[in-house]
């Protein structure tokens, strides 16, 4: 059993190298061969990713036995995105704050803001959502729940705003950007790489966004002052970059003294020690020592395991009825009647699993 699945483990890899290539083809071969070897959700989620890549160009080179219609012309003339969609991207552009953007209340537990999160994720994925905007709205969600799942970046939210509303009031510079509440979370190494040995950190400076990337408009009432700067050299700009290389210590610092979890959904060498809930009998992990050192109550403990457990089913439910979805249609577009059959009677563990369970509660 353990050779098939490092077996398993090397058809993986080689599927992830491919699907780096584009070549939908082999990524789908030995993704398919990893699943008869050793099921794994892994290779089950890029099956579903290489079914949303775009067609490559020995996809176009394989013969077609269909008839074109009139029908399916028009359908492809279609736009790639529906006015929901559309108007869910300009909710997300006119929220105020991340506890808007995900939908949840300032008192929002961590698990009802993983949970919003893990919905809108999918609804905004770029791959899903081809809407205007979408990436960038994809960005902002990302952004949310990266701060409130910290339990001190949300408290210095809380208190204190963004780093950009931060950044507004201490005068170093002002971002326009619609969705962005975080500047390093949005700008790509390069445009950080130009905006601060650029002179990008200065009063005279103002960033907006085009077409996808940060640039400087440098006003010119200011435009004698920003030379000045720039004659300054090296020195200047490492004064700048100094406030965010402290941050940044300040932010790893603080990772380390983040106690670790008390249990596992999953057993590695960390949680060793299995335990099972008392209510729904959900299979959980804990580390060695746990009854010695767990000084808080099993009970809340566990019912926290059985939230964590029933949203890991939602989540591969909704992951197995969209592969589902996307083989039926990928069926009925190609005119593939064994493809849609094996859709049709394709097995939806999760969402069996999760039926189970919601009867038993």
């Amino acid at each position: 059993m353990d050779g098939n699945k490092d077996e398993a483990e090397k058809c993986i890899q080689l599927a992830e190298r491919f699907i780096a290539e584009r070549n939908r083809e082999k990524a789908e071969k030995f993704l398919q061969k990893a699943e008869r070897l050793f099921p794994t959700q892994k290779a089950k989620d890029l099956l579903l990713q290489i079914t949303l890549m775009a067609p490559t160009a020995s996809d176009s080179q394989q013969p077609r036995q269909r008839k074109v219609n009139p029908k399916s012309e028009n359908v492809s003339k279609a736009p790639e995105y529906t006015p929901e969609q559309a108007e869910a991207v300009r909710r997300i552009k006119k929220c105020k704050d991340y506890y808007e953007i995900l939908g949840v209340s300032k008192d929002a537990t961590d698990s009802e803001i993983k949970k919003a999160y893990k919905k809108l994720a999918l609804q905004f994925h770029p791959d899903k959502n081809k809407a205007p905007g979408s990436a960038e709205a994809f960005k902002a969600i990302g952004n949310a729940v990266a701060i409130l799942t910290d339990i001190e970046k949300r408290k210095q939210y809380d208190l204190y705003g963004s780093d950009e509303d931060r950044m507004a009031k201490n005068s170093q510079f002002h971002s326009h950007s619609s969705f962005t509440r975080g500047f390093e979370a949005e700008a790509s190494p390069e445009d950080l790489f130009n905006m601060f040995f650029g002179g990008g950190l200065s009063g005279s400076n103002i960033y907006v966004r085009r077409d996808g990337r940060w640039q400087r408009q440098t006003s010119s009432h200011h435009e004698s002052h920003r030379q000045r700067n720039e004659q300054q050299g090296g020195y200047g700009a490492f004064l700048q970059l100094l406030p965010i290389i402290l941050a940044i210590i300040l932010s790893m610092a603080s990772s380390f003294i983040i106690s670790d979890a008390a249990y596992s959904l999953q057993q590695n060498s960390k949680y060793p020690v299995q335990r099972i809930t008392q209510n729904l009998k959900v299979p959980y992990y804990v580390k060695k020592n746990f009854h010695t050192e767990y000084q808080g109550s099993v009970q809340r403990l566990e019912m926290s395991v059985e939230e964590d457990h029933r949203t890991a089913l939602q989540h591969a439910c909704y992951r197995e009825r969209n592969y589902r979805d996307s083989m039926l249609w990928k069926a009925k577009n190609f005119g593939d009647r064994d493809l849609f059959q094996s859709a049709q009677n394709m097995p939806l563990h999760s969402c069996t699993k999760l039926n189970e369970l919601r009867n038993h509660g």
